[in-house]
């Protein structure tokens, strides 16, 4: 083998490697996702972008978009957030008021994030819904971001175990055969195997449906990959833009 097509050979090992014991998500999580009667009702959401199950961070520049969908009403919430700095690296919190019961569905649209060893930007839209009061109504709306999964399972008051179910969309429309990653938040040092173990894969089905059964208690990420975004310019040449639906829920063990 010539010695350039070996170095182009490895480069992209690398780079395979890279991507698939270190995927990348857009996260957004509250200080909880079910507001009960009584408690306080003022939610704090962190929006941040990681390597959930590393638990490490990479720059998360303000997002051009965030805001809450809530009885089919959309209100803007960018001015609200604040950076916080974990380390180096930038991610944004806000606080928001719960004052009536439903389904509140956050969601946060992002910077272009440009990842050099892949060659593209990434753009993770992600979303997750908080319950107040006991009315579960909405959980299952659409934002209508550029791409989306849709619940089919109900996205709160999960025990560990249950399976969570979505359909993945682009532009509205289902997305058959989407690869869909997911991960857990480990933020109690839960160490894999082996790398494969680190971010789980499932295909969906034709018509953009994808079923998993959560294992443990905590936060789980499921991001819906797709590379059918425009490409984007970057040092005066074209490269290509990996666009995410990204959703967020929690399980609690049973006890």
């Amino acid at each position: 083998m010539k010695r350039w097509m070996l170095i182009i050979f490895v480069a992209a090992a690398l780079a395979t490697q890279a991507r698939i014991a270190h995927a990348h998500f857009g996260a957004l999580i509250p200080s909880d996702d079910i507001v009960s009667q009584g408690e306080g009702r003022i939610v704090t959401l962190h929006a941040m972008f990681i390597h959930p199950m590393d638990n490490s961070y990479m720059q998360m520049e303000k997002p051009s978009r965030f805001g809450v969908l809530f009885r089919d009403k959309k209100i803007d919430l960018t001015g609200a957030l604040r950076e916080k700095k974990v380390g180096e690296f930038s991610t944004w919190t806000a606080n928001y008021e719960i004052k009536r019961p439903g389904d509140y569905v956050f969601f946060v649209e992002p910077e272009p994030y440009w990842e050099p060893a892949e060659g593209r930007y990434i753009i993770h839209y992600t979303k997750v819904v908080v319950n107040a009061f006991g009315l579960e109504r909405g959980w299952d709306a659409e934002v209508g971001m550029k791409t989306e999964i849709v619940p089919l399972s109900r996205p709160y008051g999960l025990w560990t175990g249950n399976v969570f179910r979505g359909i993945v969309k682009i532009n509205g429309r289902p997305a058959p055969y989407a690869k869909v990653e997911v991960e857990y938040l480990n933020t109690d040092n839960v160490k894999p195997p082996a790398d494969p173990y680190l971010t789980q894969v499932v295909k969906a089905d034709s018509n953009g449906v994808f079923c998993y059964g959560i294992p443990r208690a905590g936060w789980w990420g499921f991001a819906a990959i797709s590379e059918r975004d425009k490409m984007m310019e970057r040092d005066g040449k074209k490269v290509p833009v990996e666009i995410g639906a990204v959703i967020w829920v929690r399980t609690r063990d049973m006890k």
